[in-house]
C-alpha cells in the first residue's frame, strides 16, 4: 500500500526462474490446449532496479531486452512516463528456464508499482506479451511453490488460469545443470516448431492427465518425494516425446539427453528437460544429496556449464519499494 504522503523513487524486483516440468495436451480437443505443471527455483534469478526519469533508460545485462518490454508495457499500459533500470543480473537466456517471461515480467511489475497502476500478473502478462502458450512462469513468478495451471481456450487470448498451487517441501531439493551447447528453441523458431508437431495420441494425453491428477499431486500434498518423482520422471518422457520431431528425441539431442540419464543413474529420484532445455534437473530429498549429485554432474560436464544446487521457492517474486515525503 502507497504512504499517504509519500512517492516511491526506486522499485526494485527479483524473480525466480521456473522449471517447466511437462505440457498437459497438445490436441486442444476439450477445448483448451497445452496447459502444464512446473515450479519456481530462487537460483539462478532476474534482479533489477527502476526510478524515474525523463524517459526510458538502462543499463545492465540484456538492457536493450528490457528497454523493449519497458516499451510495449508503457504503451498498453498507456503510461507516459521515463524511468530508469538498473539490471543487476538475469536468467541465463534461451535455457529453458523462462528467462523472457520472467524479465518481462519484472520490468512490468517495476513499472506499475513505480507509476501506482495495477499489477495482476495475468494484467501485466498480457501487457508484456508474455503467456502466449505456458503460464507456468507466469505464476511462478506470482506466487512461487509448484504450479498447475489450466491451458489456454483455443479461441481466446488470456492467460491460462491457475488450477492448483502447492508448497513444495523445505527439504527437497532441485540439481539444475544448464551445459555449454545449442540453445532451446525460442520466438519464432519456438511458434513454428509448435505448427508442426504432429497430434500426441489421445491415450497418451489422458495417461498425462492420470498421472498429474492421481499420482503427482497426491504425492506432493504427501511430501512424498519418490511417488513424485517416479510421476514427474513418467509424464516428461511421455510428453517429451511429444516434442522428438523438433528436438530429435524425447530430451534434446546431446549433452541435454546425458545429462538425463546421468542424473538418474546417480540418484536423482525425478529427472527431466525444463521446457526446451538444455537445462535438466534432478530431484533429491534433502540438502546433502544434493550437494553429492551437484558435484558429481560437475565432475561430469568437466567444469563447464552451470550446475546450481537449490531449495525450491515458496515465493514468487519479491518487490521492495523506498519512498519519498513520507510523513509521520
Amino acid at each position: 500500500m502507497k504512504p499517504p504522503n509519500g512517492s516511491p523513487v526506486r522499485v526494485t524486483v527479483e524473480a525466480p526462474a521456473r522449471l517447466h516440468f511437462g505440457v498437459l495436451d497438445l490436441r486442444g480437443h476439450l477445448g483448451r490446449r497445452f496447459g502444464g505443471i512446473g515450479a519456481a527455483v530462487p537460483e539462478p534469478s532476474v534482479l533489477l532496479e527502476v526510478t524515474p526519469d525523463q524517459r526510458l533508460t538502462a543499463e545492465g545485462p540484456d538492457a536493450g531486452r528490457v528497454l523493449e518490454f519497458a516499451a510495449r508495457y508503457c504503451d498498453t499500459a498507456g503510461l507516459r512516463a521515463g524511468a530508469h533500470f538498473r539490471v543487476q543480473r538475469v536468467i541465463p537466456p534461451h535455457a529453458g528456464l523462462g528467462s523472457g517471461t520472467q524479465l518481462a515480467l519484472a520490468v512490468a511489475r517495476a513499472l506499475a508499482e513505480l507509476y501506482g497502476l495495477p499489477s495482476d500478473p495475468q494484467v501485466l502478462a498480457r501487457q508484456v506479451g508474455r503467456g502466449q502458450r505456458s503460464a507456468i512462469g507466469t505464476w511462478t513468478f506470482a506466487l512461487g511453490g509448484f504450479v498447475l495451471e489450466g491451458g489456454r481456450r483455443l479461441s481466446g487470448e488470456g492467460v491460462a488460469p491457475l488450477i492448483s498451487r502447492l508448497p513444495i517441501p523445505p527439504r527437497w531439493r532441485a540439481v539444475i545443470a544448464i551445459p555449454e551447447t545449442q540453445p532451446g528453441l525460442s520466438g519464432n523458431a519456438e511458434a513454428e516448431a509448435f505448427r508442426q508437431l504432429p497430434l500426441p495420441e489421445e491415450r497418451e494425453v489422458e495417461r498425462v492427465a492420470h498421472l498429474v491428477l492421481m499420482q503427482l499431486l497426491p504425492a506432493l500434498a504427501d511430501a512424498d518425494l519418490t511417488a513424485f518423482g517416479a510421476a514427474l520422471t513418467t509424464v516428461q518422457q511421455i510428453t517429451g516425446g511429444w516434442f522428438a520431431a523438433a528436438q530429435g528425441g524425447p530430451f534434446a539431442a546431446g549433452p541435454t539427453r546425458e545429462l538425463v540419464d546421468r542424473m538418474a543413474s546417480f540418484g536423482a529420484l525425478g529427472v527431466g528437460q525444463s521446457s526446451w532445455g538444455p537445462t535438466v534437473y534432478g530431484l533429491v530429498p534433502h540438502e546433502d544429496a544434493a550437494r553429492d549429485l551437484a558435484q558429481r554432474i560437475r565432475a561430469h560436464l568437466g567444469g563447464q556449464g552451470l550446475v546450481v544446487a537449490t531449495p525450491f521457492s515458496e515465493r514468487g517474486a519479491l518487490v521492495s519499494t523506498s519512498w519519498s515525503g513520507v510523513g509521520p
